[in-house]
C-alpha cells in the first residue's frame, strides 16, 4: 500500500503500548503462568486467532495447558476490558488486544484474511451520520467484507 494513503494497514509497527502481561498485572488481576502465556501469545498475532489457534500456540510453548485453560484465561482478559472479541462470520470468535486506537476490518471472503485499517475521513462520515441524525457517536464498529479486485477482472 501506498505509505502516504490515509489508511494504514499495519498498525503493529507503531509503538505499542505496555505489554498485555504488564496491563493485567497492572489491573491487580491475578497473572497466572498460563495466563502470561496466552497474554505473550496475543501481544504477538498479527492475526485475530481463535481460541484453538490461540491454544495450539500456547501449547508449542507449554504442553500441560489446556483448552479449558486457555478458554478461561481469554475471558478473564475480555471481562478486564484488555482483550476484545469478533465476530467475522465463520461462527469462530475471534480475540484482539484492544488498542487506544480505533481501526475497522476488511475481511477477504475469499481467504478470511482479516486488514486493519484506520481512515480520517471514514472516521469523520460516521461522526457525520450520527449528527446529522440527532445522535453523539460514542462507538461503533466496521467490518466490510470482499474479495481481491483482481478476482473480478480474471473472471469477466
Amino acid at each position: 500500500y501506498d505509505s502516504q494513503d490515509s489508511i494504514y494497514t499495519d498498525r503493529r509497527s507503531n509503538v505499542m503500548k505496555a505489554a498485555l502481561h504488564e496491563r493485567v498485572t497492572a489491573s491487580g488481576a491475578k497473572l497466572s503462568p498460563q495466563r502470561k502465556l496466552v497474554c505473550k501469545i496475543l501481544d504477538r498475532a498479527t492475526d485475530h486467532p481463535d481460541a484453538e489457534q490461540i491454544f495450539h500456540r500456547a501449547r508449542k510453548r507449554d504442553a500441560k495447558i489446556s483448552l479449558a485453560t486457555t478458554y478461561r484465561a481469554l475471558k478473564a482478559l475480555v471481562d478486564l476490558g484488555l482483550v476484545v472479541t469478533h465476530d467475522f462470520g465463520d461462527s469462530r470468535t475471534r480475540y484482539e488486544v484492544k488498542e487506544d486506537d480505533h481501526h475497522d476490518h476488511l475481511i477477504c471472503t475469499t481467504s478470511g484474511k482479516v486488514i486493519e485499517f484506520h481512515d480520517p475521513e471514514l472516521e469523520a462520515l460516521k461522526k457525520k451520520i450520527a449528527t446529522r441524525l440527532g445522535y453523539a457517536l460514542e462507538s461503533h464498529s466496521l467490518e466490510l467484507y470482499g474479495r481481491p479486485a483482481s478476482a473480478d477482472r480474471r473472471s469477466s
